[in-house]
């Protein structure tokens, strides 16, 4: 199963960037992954905060190929412990040829995105910068599969 992450704007921290690079590695190891940044949009000032979400809307779908199980990284989506979110990804890689999440923009996400999406995650009931989630959902990927292998990484 080929896994893709997909976020709207750029990592400014060189920090996070470097930890997320770690981690994007690391995650090379048991399954081919890849990210995609989509740019922030241009003169936002001058775009309601619906029509900001439709045009990145837009540039996530373009990113999608038919067939593509769609996660949505949002706040109101399914919280998991780690152990099970491993579990979540054994049952996935079974039936599943590309399994892409996807960190929307500073508002969420369009309709037409959320009517697109297969499920909704949520990595906590706190908030966090995009940047910061890019990291933490970064970690967790790479935790489940060293669970899924066995791997001394997690402790329970």
């Amino acid at each position: 199963m080929k896994t893709l992450l997909i976020w709207v704007g750029k990592t400014t921290d060189k920090h996070i960037t470097a930890c997320i690079d770690d981690y994007v590695k690391r995650i090379g190891h048991y399954m081919p992954f890849d990210i995609r940044e989509i740019p922030e949009l241009r003169n936002t000032k001058n775009l309601t905060e619906a029509q900001q979400k439709e045009q990145e809307g837009e540039l996530i779908l373009k990113q999608l190929q038919d067939g593509d199980h769609l996660v949505l990284l949002d706040e109101h989506g399914v919280e998991r412990r780690s152990v099970a979110f491993a579990e979540w990804l054994t049952k996935r890689s079974m039936h599943v040829r590309r399994l892409v999440f996807v960190i929307g923009g500073p508002y969420g996400f369009s309709e037409r995105v959320y009517q697109r999406a297969n499920e909704k995650i949520s990595l906590s009931q706190m908030t966090f910068s995009h940047q910061m989630v890019r990291l933490v959902f970064a970690e967790q990927l790479y935790r489940a599969n060293t669970i899924i292998k066995g791997e001394p990484y997690h402790h329970e």
